[in-house]
């Protein structure tokens, strides 16, 4: 095993306080912290120690695909490794997004072939599902609920305005699509008087909480009324949201461990001052309800939990080591990379022990021997999903 060092994203949303406090770092940090990014992606590839220097991990997977992929991932994915493991920290909203699957991505990625960086949706040709794993409370909004229900929610503003939008939605599932293009296509220069009616309005609960929420960091932007259509959900330490091709979602608090396929590609729908191509999100979107958008931890073995996800780019699993559970042997093929979220663990593949802190990561190669972990604290594992 070998140490990872992987690099900090200092995105405005970012926390000054939880990867600083998981790495044992002084608090507050020197600005915001939103991601560590703990991978071989060419946008912030972690790095090894060679020879007194840094060596990006792209450059290793690319030059030693056999080493660090093995044959089976390599064949399925080429010399990339296909999985990209992050630490998330929202101190505030992110904007609502979505990701394609792996069709659209190609199909994207060739059609924007020759367009300046910034007029493009598509960064690569992959897909990008996403599974996090709380570490705090997490506040986020994942997935279509009950059309029904959202309808009802914007009612309640008593904003004639908004009528067409809440008899779509009444419509059930099939007034989805035109409730989303009628709120992110309202025209500019009326947005800023909805949402303040929607922000003085007399109404109340949850939604109108969350409504009044977003609207004060995102004056005007009609993402505000669409996040009111998707699951507000409230996660606690262990508890997981997986989020497919084309679901909707945003991060709203807390921190996180996240696994993702390899890929930057991010269609957004507001809660942002980027660039919003609605046209391209409601073709990517799937206008479905997500009946349950939270996943439980499964046991796998004493001490070995995870979250099955229907991907074969990655998987992840917790191993908690103490008293209880001294060690564990993880049977992981392929390449193999280790956070240690609590306490201290020491992780060996055959080929090198090494001992992790908080916060501290550690890869090995394809080749090494199955992942024995010991020690007193919790590790997450970050591997492929091929078996």
């Amino acid at each position: 095993m070998e140490l990872l060092y992987g690099p900090i994203r200092d995105y405005a949303w970012g926390s000054r306080s939880a990867i600083a406090m998981l790495q044992g770092r002084p608090v507050p940090s020197a600005g915001p912290e939103a991601e560590l990014w703990l991978g071989a992606h060419p946008g912030a590839p972690a790095s090894v120690d060679r020879a007194g220097l840094r060596t990006s991990l792209c450059d290793l997977v690319r030059d030693e695909p056999g080493r660090w992929l093995g044959q089976r991932v390599s064949d399925r994915f080429g010399s990339r490794l296909p999985f990209l493991l992050k630490v998330l920290a929202a101190d505030a909203p992110l904007s609502l997004q979505a990701h394609p699957d792996a069709e659209q991505a190609r199909a994207g990625y060739a059609a924007e072939a020759g367009r300046p960086p910034e007029e493009r949706n598509y960064s690569d040709p992959h897909h990008k599902p996403e599974l996090l794993v709380a570490l705090t409370a997490f506040e986020a909004l994942c997935g279509f609920r009950d059309p029904t229900e959202s309808g009802a929610a914007l009612a309640a503003f008593g904003v004639p305005a908004l009528a067409p939008v809440v008899a779509a939605l009444r419509a059930g599932p099939a007034g989805l699509r035109t409730a989303v293009r009628t709120l992110l296509g309202w025209p500019l220069a009326e947005r800023d008087e909805l949402l303040a009616s929607v922000v003085a309005s007399s109404a109340d609960g949850p939604d109108a909480e969350l409504a009044r929420r977003l609207a004060v960091a995102y004056p005007g932007d009609p993402g505000v009324l669409v996040a009111l259509l998707l699951h507000h959900l409230r996660l606690a330490p262990g508890e997981a949201i997986w989020m497919p091709a084309g679901n909707l979602h945003a991060y709203l608090s807390g921190c996180g461990v996240e696994i993702m396929a390899a890929s930057d590609n991010v269609l957004r729908g507001g809660l942002t001052p980027k660039r919003v191509d609605v046209d391209e999100l409601l073709r990517v979107l799937r206008f479905e309800v997500l009946d349950d958008p939270v996943r439980t931890a499964e046991p796998v073995g004493p001490g070995v939990d995870c979250w099955p996800v229907p991907v074969e780019d990655f998987a992840l699993h917790r191993v908690r080591v103490g008293a209880a559970v001294p060690s564990v042997t993880l049977p992981l093929p392929g390449p193999r990379v280790v956070l240690c979220g609590a306490g201290s663990v020491t992780v060996d593949d055959g080929a090198g022990a090494l001992t992790l802190a908080s916060g501290q990561a550690a890869i090995g190669t394809a080749d090494g021997e199955p992942l024995r972990i010991s020690g007193d604290g919790e590790a997450y594992v970050a591997t492929t999903g091929l078996r």
